[in-house]
């Protein structure tokens, strides 16, 4: 018999993170990391470990996550790889992809870039569907404000004043391509439906989260929008404003060359 070969696959993955403790595997908590080791436990009847190209935290979702991982003991196809770990994943998380890829990927070091969106409802009656993936807020936002404020974070800056406390990066500097405001639809609970759309080369811990929360003071009307220039100069956690909270939060895309 011959031989078994290690085989690398790329996955990508979508999932509502409100009842797990994050992206990586934590002790007695539910994560998406665990669950996807343990389907492959199942599959595979070896211990594989999934590397997620970035750590979402507790109760933020992923539209399309990207994964990588290695293994000799699936000699199936991709697509039935993909198929196997659907049946045996809870439905809050499902693999929407698999391809196979060259055995040197990497999730976290072959990315090039991410772009996160991060929803926000104005006014109106609380959704009991949409509550659990919008941050509701009750006080008038001046959405021309928050526009104008947010692109004053594209380009390349220091994003110091952004990254969580005790989240230390061998350099804080991003080049954000895009953060825009995206109005949508009104529901018929009434109030206003807004987005926060950012896409960098990467992001630091909590980047996005303080960025928002940053943008909601400016929509406050508490700062102007030229603030934004005085908070990036600053490079101090303290001149940003509060971390937006996690729920309203989704990766929605991970950026790679193609394959060779």
């Amino acid at each position: 018999m011959a031989a078994l070969v290690d085989r690398t696959f790329k996955l990508t993955i979508a999932y509502d993170g409100t009842d797990y403790s994050g992206w990586q595997i934590q002790p007695q908590k539910p994560t998406i990391q665990g669950m996807l080791e343990r389907a492959l436990v199942k599959l595979t009847r070896q211990r594989v470990h999934v590397t997620g190209s970035g750590r979402t935290d507790a109760g933020v979702h992923a539209l399309a996550q990207v994964a990588s991982l290695r293994t000799p003991n699936w000699r199936a196809s991709a697509t039935d790889l993909l198929n196997a770990m659907n049946v045996n994943l809870p439905p809050t998380i499902v693999v929407t992809d698999a391809v196979d890829a060259p055995d040197d990927f990497h999730a976290i070091r072959d990315a090039i870039g991410k772009r996160y969106r991060y929803q926000v409802q104005v006014g109106g009656q609380r959704s009991v569907f949409d509550y659990r993936y919008r941050w509701h807020l009750y006080h008038d936002i001046d959405l021309d404000a928050v526009s104008e404020a947010a692109a004053r974070f594209e380009g390349k800056h220091d994003f110091a004043s952004f990254q969580a406390v005790g989240s230390p990066r061998k350099t804080t500097t991003r080049n954000v391509k895009v953060c825009e405001i995206i109005r949508e639809p009104s529901m018929s609970h009434g109030g206003i439906l807004f987005s926060v759309e950012i896409e960098a080369d990467g992001f630091l811990y909590n980047m996005v989260r303080n960025i928002v929360g940053t943008l909601i003071e400016v929509g406050k009307g508490k700062y102007p929008p030229q603030h934004i220039d005085n908070v990036i100069e600053a490079a101090n956690r303290d001149a940003a404003g509060p971390t937006a909270p996690p729920q309203a939060l989704f990766l929605k895309r991970v950026d790679y060359l193609p394959f060779a």
